[in-house]
């Protein structure tokens, strides 16, 4: 099991910005992994936002695509994900993950506590 801790959320206005965290513990490798930030809304099926292969191949969900940037720093064991832009219908808790590049829904670790982001006024 890998074990992945989200950090960054919190309130923010929209047109705002954030940046999320997903720091490895342990000593888990993160950089030998494919990352995915995934977020799920009220009453909302858990979606993929952003993805990052272990080469750093990116790929993002068209409602973040241009407002949103994943990326990695292994010497500091993160992933992260930039957001700005933020509008209201990003509310939702954000969680990362390991996943099988092959598809960001197959992931792989456990789902932690992910971190709350709120956009409003």
């Amino acid at each position: 099991q890998v074990q992945l801790v989200e950090s960054g959320g919190g309130l923010v206005q929209p047109g705002g910005s954030l940046r999320l965290s997903c720091a490895a513990s342990g000593t888990f490798f993160i950089s030998n992994y494919a990352v995915g930030w995934y977020r799920q809304a009220p009453g909302k099926q858990r979606e993929m936002v952003a993805t990052i292969t272990s080469g750093g191949t990116t790929n993002y969900a068209n409602s973040v695509l241009g407002r949103f940037t994943i990326s990695r720093d292994n010497a500091k064991n993160t992933v992260y994900l930039q957001m700005n832009s933020l509008q209201p219908e990003d509310t939702a808790v954000y969680y990362c993950n390991t996943y099988i590049p092959i598809s960001a829904r197959l992931t792989t670790g456990t789902w932690g506590q992910g971190t709350q982001v709120t956009v409003s006024s």
